[in-house]
């Protein structure tokens, strides 16, 4: 395991890749994702999470588009994908999973490597349990997958929740998916000197959409399940033993929602992951799309034999 702090990027093209934004219809449910890059190259699957979108791969994706074909969906319920009320669909992990797998299958996928980050993790990590020789590499942005990873005070009020679902404990979770609190989600950790390269329309645009019709019990009901999480947290760590899976992980070291430890855990199971800790917070890609860039590129050129 190396774990370092940062290193600068260095651009491999000034080619252009232009995005292309689709959707495809899964389930009876259309689905909204971004995709660029060549058609034949190694793909990349980006999984995104709360309270965000694809959204939060715009800077990200024109960066690898020249060696990679990207794709990164919004979940069910998320940014513009269909969101059917939860009393039509079952807001579950498991079911977020499975609908996830049937996108890659819909798009023909056999083989990529994926990105997680927040509740694109346990997405991912359960599509790897179901399918591991699908996985080439994974890519884990602040995506946990171990109990050091929760930071206590963030976590207090969802716990307390996932325990006892009640009004009293909804109450204070509701406030996670307000402004202030997607806000809060984006600056905490980030440090003065990189609170300029935050954009603020970012958390605007994951507000307006968390604001939508339907919201409160959608996402009530993924943070009221996300206990089914901790339950495959055995499981996921007997997949990264058994498998050996290659595993980059770049962590914003200020996130106080999945602290540093749960990047560092991963070296437990996989000696050979590779861990940068990045001085940023939760949404590292805001302030470090170009270093997260080049950390990717490098790892899976590596580790998936690509360079000449």
């Amino acid at each position: 395991m190396s774990t370092v702090t940062h290193r600068p990027h260095t651009p491999h093209s000034t080619q252009v890749h232009q995005v292309h934004h689709r959707t495809i219809t899964v389930r009876g449910h259309e689905i909204f994702y971004r995709e660029a890059g060549p058609a034949d190259a190694p793909v990349l699957l980006l999984l995104h999470g709360f309270p965000t979108s694809s959204h939060m791969f715009r800077d990200l994706i024109p960066r690898l588009a020249d060696r990679y074909r990207l794709i990164a969906p919004d979940h069910l319920g998320f940014g513009r994908s269909d969101a059917p009320s939860a009393s039509e669909f079952a807001y579950t992990f498991a079911e977020l999973a499975a609908l996830t797998t049937e996108f890659t299958e819909a798009l023909g996928l056999d083989r990529f490597a994926l990105y997680i980050q927040d509740y694109g993790a346990p997405i991912g990590l359960r599509l790897a349990l179901a399918h591991p020789e699908r996985v080439t590499a994974i890519v884990t942005q602040n995506g946990n997958a171990y109990e050091e990873g929760l930071g206590a005070d963030a976590w207090a009020p969802v716990l307390a929740m996932i325990a006892d679902r009640t009004p009293r404990t909804e109450e204070p979770v509701r406030s996670i998916r307000s402004l202030d609190g997607i806000r809060w989600q984006y600056e905490t950790g980030v440090p003065a000197g990189f609170r300029e390269l935050l954009s603020p329309d970012a958390w605007h645009h994951d507000a307006a959409l968390m604001a939508r019709e339907g919201q409160d019990d959608i996402q009530l009901d993924l943070i009221g399940d996300y206990g089914s999480n901790f339950a495959l947290y055995p499981a996921f760590h007997d997949y990264f033993r058994t498998t050996q899976v290659p595993l980059l992980a770049v962590w914003g070291e200020g996130d106080e929602v999945f602290v540093p430890a749960g990047a560092k855990a991963f070296g437990r199971d996989l000696p050979d992951a590779e861990i940068h800790l990045l001085p940023t917070g939760h949404f590292a890609l805001e302030t470090h799309a170009p270093t997260i860039a080049a950390l990717i590129d490098d790892f899976l050129a590596r580790r998936l034999s690509l360079r000449p």
